[in-house]
């Protein structure tokens, strides 16, 4: 067994079967906290994140994604092939001796492979397992074979939110749905773990839709459907009925200005200049404002365009008045507030070399947690782990692998 690393999670063994995001990204989180994180792959093609990129010079190498080293850093690659019998057993060997079962795979295909709960449980009686799936592990599309789009959509969040109401829904956030039930997930099986003392092993049956759903499309939008059978749209670049509260251009890109309450407006108008066009007592009112918010945007954006978006952003930050800059990824790494925090780090990679990640996104003030190790390549720990997790000794190994039940 692999010494402890240390964290909040030191000693806490997690086996993982994941593919692209959710189940990867949870098992990610839980390794941050020095979680010791095993990860299954496919024996000849690995985690399909690896063929997605994107790939430094968007040439494809199983070895170069970036999405696959952001969700797989902290862990061991075990390659196996798990529709075969003698897979099916090693998996099912280390999850004998594992805490945490994290899995994204179709439940039918984890039937099939005898690798669902109802098989676990008996032999594994304190296994806690998190399914993280689409639409969840029963119902009638529990089988689809369905992605982060299929989730997301199926919770009319995109009707709701991201572009205007007569024209048609503008795209997603990529794998919006995938990385909130990846987080939803791993606070859950946290719990489960916390209360495996009182009630044993317990099986999380994680639904991306329903996560997504509760957040994004739950509150006030089902309370109005459920009362009175009406529904929002989607609202365009700010707010309809009041102002300002739009994106708005700048010389170097775009600043999200906001100013309802009148407090906020006096801010804005003061980070200005107190323009005479912004005197009238009528524009006290947010709804006045909206009544009269083309003569208002047109005033605000000869303002901003005159400005860098980060001179908007400081000077209404100034004056009281919630603003921000609109920064892109480029902007971001390199922002001083991440680089005060330690926020950007640096892991070397044996093929792809040094590689900026970013750190733990939630921080524990004795075990601070976050990447410390690169993301595996394809099986690189297979005999490592079978040996001393699965309890296999060489002859086995040897065996597996020359049958191309295991990675060499």
């Amino acid at each position: 067994m692999t010494p402890p690393r240390p964290g909040a999670l030191a000693g806490v063994s997690v086996i993982e079967f994941g593919d692209a995001v959710s189940a990867p990204f949870c098992a990610r989180l839980l390794a941050d906290y020095g979680a010791d994180v095993v990860k299954v792959e496919r024996i000849a093609t690995g985690d399909v994140a690896r063929t997605w990129g994107p790939f430094p010079g968007d040439t494809p190498h199983p070895e170069k994604s970036g999405l696959f080293f952001f969700c797989n850093t902290n862990k061991r690659s075990v390659a196996l092939d798990v529709t075969t019998a003698d897979g099916q057993a090693v998996l099912r060997g280390l999850l004998r001796r594992a805490d945490v079962f994290v899995e994204n795979q179709r439940p039918a295909d984890m039937r099939a492979w005898g690798l669902d709960y109802g098989t676990l449980a008996p032999e594994c009686p304190d296994l806690v397992m998190v399914s993280i799936t689409p639409f969840g592990q029963t119902g009638p599309c529990a089988d689809w074979h369905a992605y982060d789009l299929n989730a997301y959509h199926f919770t009319a969040t995109g009707s709701r939110y991201c572009g205007h109401a007569g024209r048609a829904p503008l795209e997603h956030g990529t794998f919006s749905a995938d990385f909130f039930g990846g987080y939803v997930a791993t606070a859950w099986a946290l719990g489960a773990l916390y209360g495996r003392a009182a009630v044993g092993g317990q099986h999380l049956d994680v639904s991306s839709a329903e996560a997504i759903a509760a957040l994004f499309t739950g509150a006030q939008n089902i309370g109005a459907y459920a009362q009175e059978g009406r529904f929002e749209r989607r609202g365009g670049s700010g707010m309809s009925l009041v102002a300002p509260a739009r994106i708005l251009p700048c010389r170097d890109g775009f600043a999200w200005v906001i100013a309802l309450e009148p407090a906020q407006w006096d801010g804005l108008r003061a980070a200005m200049g107190d323009p005479d066009w912004a005197a009238p007592e009528i524009f006290r009112n947010l709804f006045e404002r909206g009544r009269n918010a083309d003569i208002i945007y047109t005033m605000l954006e000869r303002w901003t365009l005159s400005l860098t978006k980060q001179e908007v952003m400081d000077r209404c930050q100034a004056h009281g008045c919630p603003t921000t800059a609109v920064y892109n990824i480029g902007e971001l790494v390199r922002h001083p507030h991440l680089a005060a925090r330690g926020q950007i780090i640096e892991l070397e990679h044996p093929i792809l070399g040094t590689v900026p990640v970013f750190g733990a996104p939630i921080r524990l003030p004795d075990c601070p947690g976050g990447a410390v190790a690169p993301a595996p390549l394809l099986g690189e720990h297979t005999r490592e782990v079978l040996g001393t997790l699965g309890g296999l000794d060489e002859a086995t190994i040897d065996r597996l692998t020359a049958q191309g039940v295991a990675a060499p």
